[in-house]
Formats: C-alpha cells, sequence, structure tokens
C-alpha cells in the first residue's frame, strides 16, 4: 500500500478521519466499535453489547432501551485520538427500523467500514447500507468477523462480496484456522502474525511455510492453509489505492471483534488508508475543506442525553474551515446569526468543550430548537449543502394519551421528537389528532420508551385508515389548491408545514395521481426544497 497517506502531522485536515461502521444487526458492530475506543486510550475496559449485571454496558450504546436490547438505535459519536490521526467515529443503527438515521449519518463521513458475519455472509442490511455508500461513493474498509466462530471459507465470503455487491476485494490479511482452531490473521503483504493477544508484538516469518504455522494449527489443517494462503497472496486483486477511493475496491481483514483480533490492523488501516476530509457539494457550489472560512451542515438532533439539563444537540459535520468556541455564524435557513458559545466534541453521552474545531470534525451545538436537521452554517455566504433528505414513512399511527390535560405537553413533545428526526408528525388539516409516521415499528417502541421516561408522558397507538403518504407539490398553483380542496379530510401538514396527502392504500394513490396528473407525488423530501418554501 505504498500510496497510503502521507500528510504532514501538523496538518490539522490531514490528521482528521470521519467514519461510519455499518453492518447488519449482530454483525459486531458495536462490539468492534467498543474495541476500537479501547485500542485508541479513550476508554479502559470494553463493555459487551449485552451487558449484564456487574458488567459496563457499551459506551456507543447509552439510550435505554439500547442497553435492555442490546441493539444500537441511535448515532453515536464518538472522537479520538489515535496516533497521528484524529478519528472521528460514528457509530450507526444496523436494524432497518432506523435506516433514515443511518442514511444522514452517511451524508457526514469520508469513508465507512463494512463489517460482515464470517458465518453468514452479506446479509440483507449490509447490502442496502452499501448501496447508500456507493451513491455517495464512499471508500469502504472491510472487516470479516466473527473467525473465533464457525465460519464460511474466506474464499467464499470473498466471492459472495465480489459477486453480490459488485464490489472488488483485495485481502491484506488472511486468517490462521478458524472456529474453533482459529488463532490469529497472517499479513499477506509483510508476513507477520498477529497472536491472540493484541498487545503482543507481531510476529515476522519467513512465509506460509514457517515451522511457526504448524504450531498454531493442527496438523491435519497445516497443509491445506499453506495452500490457501500461498493462493491467496499471488492470485487474488492487488490493493490499487486510486480502486479504493474510487470505491470500486475494498481492502479486506480478518479478525474477531470480541477477541481482539485485528482489530488494530483495521484501525491502522484508517489511519494510513482512508481520505481526509473531503470537498462538499452545496446547492451553488463545492466546498473547498481547506477553504478559509468555516461551513457545515446538520446532520443529526439528539435531544435530552442528559435526563438532567433536558438538553439538545444538534450534531453538526464541519465542511471547511476552523471552527472556534465563541464565533458567531450564520443559519442560512433563517438569515440570522447565531454564537456558537459551547460546541462540544463527544465520546458517546460524554462530552467536552470544543475550543476549537476543523473540517472533518463532528460537533455538537446545544440549542433550544433553532437547529433542524438539515440547516447550513456559515460565516455568512448563501449557501446550502445538499443530500439530507426526509422519506415517507411506512407506517402511521395516532397517539391515544392516558391523560387528556396532557394534550399541551404531548404536542411539545412531538414537535421535539419530529425536529430530532425519531419520527415525522403530521398534522391533518380537518383538525383530527396528531399522526405520527415511522419506518419501522420499533420505531414506535422507542418514541413510547422516550415519551415515558423524558417527558412523563404513557402513551399508546391507534391504527389510521392512511397506508400510504406522500408530499404534494405542483409548479401551477391553481391546480395544487384544487387538488387540496378537494381532498381536505386526506391531507395534512409536515413539520414545515408542507402539505402530505395521505391515501389508504397504494392502488387510491395512483388513483389521485392520475385524476391529477400535474401533481408530484414525491417520497422523498429535500432539505434543500424546505428551505426555500
Amino acid at each position: 500500500m505504498s500510496e497510503q497517506n502521507n500528510r504532514p502531522v501538523s496538518d490539522p485536515v490531514a490528521r482528521r478521519r470521519t467514519f461510519a461502521i455499518i453492518s447488519h444487526p449482530d454483525a459486531g458492530k458495536t462490539t468492534l466499535t467498543e474495541k476500537f475506543l479501547l485500542f485508541g486510550g479513550a476508554i479502559q475496559l470494553a463493555g459487551e453489547v449485552k451487558a449484564k449485571r456487574n458488567r459496563v454496558s457499551t459506551r456507543s450504546d447509552w439510550m435505554g432501551i439500547e442497553k435492555d436490547r442490546g441493539i444500537s438505535v441511535v448515532t453515536s459519536v464518538m472522537t479520538f485520538e489515535y496516533g497521528d490521526c484524529v478519528f472521528n467515529l460514528l457509530d450507526t443503527p444496523g436494524h432497518e427500523d432506523f435506516s433514515e438515521d443511518t442514511y444522514r449519518t452517511l451524508t457526514a463521513v469520508d469513508s465507512a467500514i463494512m463489517v460482515i458475519d464470517a458465518a453468514k455472509g452479506i446479509e440483507d442490511r449490509t447490502r442496502k447500507l452499501f448501496e447508500v455508500c456507493r451513491m455517495r461513493d464512499i471508500p469502504i474498509i472491510t472487516f470479516i468477523n466473527k473467525l473465533d466462530r464457525e465460519s464460511q471459507n474466506p474464499f467464499e465470503l470473498l466471492d459472495e462480496i465480489e459477486k453480490t455487491l459488485a464490489l472488488d476485494t483485495s485481502p491484506v490479511t488472511w486468517p490462521i484456522g478458524q472456529g474453533k482452531s482459529f488463532a490469529g490473521t497472517y499479513s499477506l503483504q509483510d508476513k507477520k502474525v498477529r497472536h491472540f493477544n493484541e498487545g503482543e508484538a507481531d510476529v515476522v516469518v519467513s512465509g506460509p511455510e514457517d515451522a511457526l504455522f504448524d504450531k498454531l494449527l493442527p496438523a491435519s489443517d497445516v497443509a491445506t492453509w499453506r495452500e490457501e494462503t500461498e493462493l491467496a497472496a499471488e492470485a487474488l486483486q492487488p490493493f490499487d489505492y486510486k480502486a479504493f477511493l474510487e470505491g470500486h475496491l475494498t481492502p479486506v481483514y480478518f479478525g474477531s471483534a470480541l477477541k481482539n483480533f485485528g482489530v488494530r490492523d483495521l484501525m491502522d488501516a484508517i489511519a494510513a488508508l482512508a481520505p481526509p476530509p473531503r470537498d462538499q457539494e452545496a446547492d451553488s457550489r463545492m466546498i473547498s475543506a481547506r477553504e478559509k472560512n468555516m461551513s457545515g451542515f446538520v446532520f443529526k438532533i439528539q435531544a435530552n442525553m442528559d435526563p438532567n439539563h433536558r438538553d439538545r444537540i444538534a450534531f453538526m459535520r464541519v465542511c471547511s474551515g476552523k471552527l472556534s468556541r465563541g464565533m458567531k455564524v450564520k443559519l442560512v435557513r433563517t438569515g440570522k446569526q447565531m454564537s456558537l458559545s459551547a460546541p462540544q466534541f463527544f465520546f458517546a453521552q460524554d462530552r467536552a468543550l470544543a475550543d476549537e474545531a476543523y473540517a472533518g470534525d463532528v460537533v455538537g451545538i446545544p440549542n433550544h430548537g433553532t437547529l433542524r436537521i438539515g440547516d447550513t452554517l456559515t460565516e455568512g455566504e448563501e449557501i446550502l449543502f445538499r443530500g439530507v433528505p426526509s422519506f415517507a414513512p411506512e407506517i402511521l399511527r395516532r397517539i391515544k394519551l392516558q391523560d387528556a390535560m396532557k394534550a399541551k405537553k404531548l404536542r411539545e413533545a412531538l414537535q421535539q421528537m419530529a425536529e430530532e428526526g425519531v419520527v415525522q408528525v403530521f398534522i391533518p388539516q380537518d383538525g383530527s389528532a396528531a399522526i405520527v409516521g415511522v419506518v419501522g415499528a420499533l420505531q414506535l417502541d422507542v418514541l413510547a420508551e422516550r415519551m415515558r421516561i423524558e417527558y412523563s408522558l404513557p402513551i399508546a397507538f391507534e391504527p389510521v385508515r392512511f397506508t400510504v403518504c406522500r408530499w404534494v407539490t405542483c409548479s401551477e398553483s391553481a391546480e395544487l389548491d384544487k387538488f387540496m380542496a378537494a381532498h381536505r379530510s386526506s391531507l395534512s401538514s409536515d413539520l414545515d408545514g408542507a402539505p402530505v396527502f395521505m391515501a389508504t392504500s397504494p392502488f387510491s394513490l395512483q388513483y389521485e395521481a392520475e385524476r391529477f396528473p400535474k401533481i408530484e407525488f414525491s417520497d422523498v423530501k429535500d432539505y434543500q426544497k424546505r428551505a426555500e418554501k
């Protein structure tokens, strides 16, 4: 990998590595995140995903429902140093019910680690997340996890990646055995062996024929392993840095996050191979990461991370320039100035004041509903960053409040949840009760728990007659008015006041689309269109 990053350590932009970890649920993504933090010196004791009594819970999973169910349901942001680099690690939800949060997070990264279960190979969620990365030309490093369990043959796994994802593979390490005989990893490039204990120094060997492998592997397996390893070194795709940056090739590492195998190799790869902050597309021009003026966009809102303070944090990706604590910036959506008096770096829910931040960094900005997902902040320039959309929900429900006297409190809580992106809220134009929309049923569980814990509002859900909703627009205002007058009982407004048509079935939606051909029914709402209204 002679074309790896060779940039001066003193260059703050070149030091940044902003990346996400993506995978199917249970592939080991959150465990891998914990080991990154452990090896990076950010924590002293890594937690286990399914925490039991007397164990710590994972740092990246800090909500109660995450600790109880052993899954990630929100994106966690963690900033720490590793070697000469500053890592901004975004741990995304693996469960498909939280795909919107993951999609928005991928707008804020420059590279990604794709975690694959060695026994299961490419799974549905992995495929979908990979396609999002491909649309954004995000370079991917692959980690094939859980080699300490029974798994597929390495060649079969590489072949599956290439055929299923149309992505060339270039293995950097090779597993030494698998399952019960898994003994570590062997570097195909520099002929080094990494043992069980990541703290031990690498052992340099002469090659697959070295006598060390006779000690590491059962006698019945060692001959086959040597043959396969030599084949991997000679016949498989060599690493091409340019193809990697373009998203056509992925370097592949094998290991076991739970047992610490291969994790440090992966971290070294992020430092050496992952690109520094890239240029970002805005509505009027490309924004270079090395421009003098600060700019950034909000890709996530998180409320009540600290229940004692009822805080509200907007996570912003810095796209250019230098952010300094106390600086004045322009919120482009409103045209108003705001002060960044207490920007913060995050380590899951723990935080520290950020006196300064550079392109690639992710900072938290405390605010009280001023900022929304997709907002652009600049030092004065009128630009809007692209690509932070909203998606039409797949499940619609009305909320049943147990105590009618708390209706006002419910409205305020729902607005905050909608601004945060937990759910979408639609206000029917006929005056009936609000409707919430989600991508998956698990989001409803999260909403109910957060309403109960954070707002003391026990709620239940009731079905509605609608199953499909679409944003409606039309270039001819008279035609839009005609449509809205004819469908008052089926129209709602979203958080921004944009009209939303609700249909009882896909057939009904199609029928109305044929009756009103000039009306555009959209299942995606772009932030830029919203801001220009």
